[in-house]
């Protein structure tokens, strides 16, 4: 009899971890997403607005430096098999309300030290 009852239980245990895979879980994304193209838009001495037109709103200002904007996008993966955990972020510096440094998980196009201006 006793047999019977851990056969029972072991074949439960064995289905309902299999059945894990049948679960649909979304994945969950955060932060501001940022496309490579609207990065290389990107140049020197461009003002805070036109970084909001071409970036949106950052995720995060620093509360005791108003100079420096980050950008952070952040993706859950709900299934393994759709692929892995990502984090990408970027961090503008700005002087006088203008750009001056860009730094992050993406390329900066070729003409970012030329200004708009020219």
């Amino acid at each position: 009899m006793k047999l019977h009852h851990l056969l029972v239980i072991l074949g439960i245990t064995l289905t309902s971890t299999a059945c894990s895979n049948w679960i649909y879980r979304i994945d969950v994304p955060q932060g501001n997403f940022l496309d490579q193209r609207d990065v290389e838009k990107l140049r020197v001495g461009m003002t805070k607005e036109q970084v909001i037109y071409v970036l949106g709103n950052p995720v995060v200002q620093d509360s005791f430096d108003d100079d420096t904007w980050y950008y952070v996008y952040d993706m859950k993966r709900g299934m393994k098999k759709r692929g892995e955990d990502f984090q990408k972020q970027m961090v503008i510096n700005f002087v006088d309300d203008k750009v001056t440094t860009v730094e992050g998980d993406f390329e900066l196009s070729e003409d970012f030290n030329t200004p708009l201006d020219n």
